[in-house]
């Protein structure tokens, strides 16, 4: 008895059926892929008589996936992985003198770690062609897992109970590029500011700046070692007014070392390290086996030899905390850094 259905695919034909899973219609999968809409529509029609199978139906203006049509479309990202890796590997052959790499990273990443990788991707891999988008943690993994990404640079606070980032990159491949600590930001005015270092405890009473919801997490973290509960007043993802808030004394703040690189520290505001001291860890992801992409590898080579030290970055591990040293090295206006040297040091 001979079968009617024949199980052989063509490429195109899984490309087609996931882009309309993504797009929800053939016109976006035409438009996806660089195809009419009339050549998607008689590739598809051939390929369900092939198989035998209808892969779509079409409700109204639009159309759904079948039964079969998500089988295919479940395959289909695994498929294209494995040919993107193949394509990869010829590429390889020819010198990286071609191939692409989709990146995403969090804010303060983006005038910082990804400027400096892209300069070092420009000068050692001119072929390879980079995209960026600019995301937070969350959102950025997301778009890992669903294909939008090769990479995603993400942070944690790996010393809080509880860790979203640990749950959130399971089955993705996770490496470490950096570790930083964290700093308070107070006015210049505040009782604790001639400290070189802040007992977290002695900021009890006042009102706090915050972050992202990550970095929210991290303060509260910090804040219950200390023995109280945050009063958060604000909040912010944007550094410089987060300083200029703190500055015009509206209330105290922490924050990541990376996130002072490129700002500017207004007179009013001091940067303090703090006890218990605390880390972020600047991540990198990917999908497993997207090292097999030269173009992938080659980036990811890139960032872990990125010097950092000058935004105040360890590479790679746990850094080893140095409370009783002052803080330095923060770029400030002239104001600011007379009224610095004519603080008081204490004894």
């Amino acid at each position: 008895m001979s079968m009617d259905i024949d199980p052989r695919l063509d490429l195109q034909s899984i490309r087609i059926v996931r882009a309309i899973a993504e797009t929800g219609s053939i016109t976006g999968a035409a438009r996806t892929l660089g195809y009419s809409q009339p050549a998607v529509s008689q590739h598809l029609q051939r390929t369900e008589a092939r198989l035998g199978l209808p892969l779509v139906t079409r409700v109204g203006r639009s159309v759904r996936l079948t039964e079969a049509g998500a089988v295919l479309a479940r395959h289909a990202l695994a498929i294209t992985s494995a040919l993107d890796a193949a394509s990869g590997d010829l590429a390889d052959l020819a010198g990286l003198r071609a191939g692409s790499v989709r990146i995403a990273a969090f804010p303060t990443a983006s005038s910082t770690i990804i400027p400096r990788l892209l300069a070092a991707l420009g000068t050692a891999h001119p072929g390879i062609e980079v995209s960026y988008v600019e995301a937070q943690p969350p959102q950025a993994v997301a778009m890992l897992r669903e294909g939008q990404v090769d990479l995603a640079v993400t942070f944690s606070y790996p010393g809080d109970r509880a860790d979203p980032h640990r749950d959130s990159a399971n089955g993705l491949s996770m490496s470490t590029l950096f570790t930083e600590e964290m700093v308070v930001v107070l006015p210049t005015g505040h009782p604790l500011a001639g400290e070189d270092v802040i007992d977290v405890g002695g900021l009890a009473g006042e009102r706090w700046i915050a972050g992202c919801p990550r970095c929210r997490g991290h303060l509260l973290s910090v804040c219950d070692v200390a023995g109280f509960s945050p009063a958060i007043a604000f909040e912010t993802d944007n550094a410089s007014a987060v300083l200029n808030m703190v500055a015009s004394g509206l209330g105290v703040a922490m924050l990541p070392r990376l996130a002072l690189a490129t700002a500017f520290l207004p007179e009013g505001a001091v940067i303090r390290r703090h006890t218990p001291t605390s880390d972020r860890s600047i991540h990198l992801l990917a999908g497993i086996g997207a090292d097999r992409v030269p173009s992938i590898a080659a980036t990811t080579a890139l960032l872990h030899r990125i010097d950092g030290s000058d935004w105040g970055l360890t590479a790679g591990g746990v850094r080893t905390p140095r409370a009783r040293e002052p803080f330095r090295g923060f770029r400030a206006s002239r104001g600011h850094r007379e009224a610095e040297q004519a603080a008081p040091t204490p004894s």
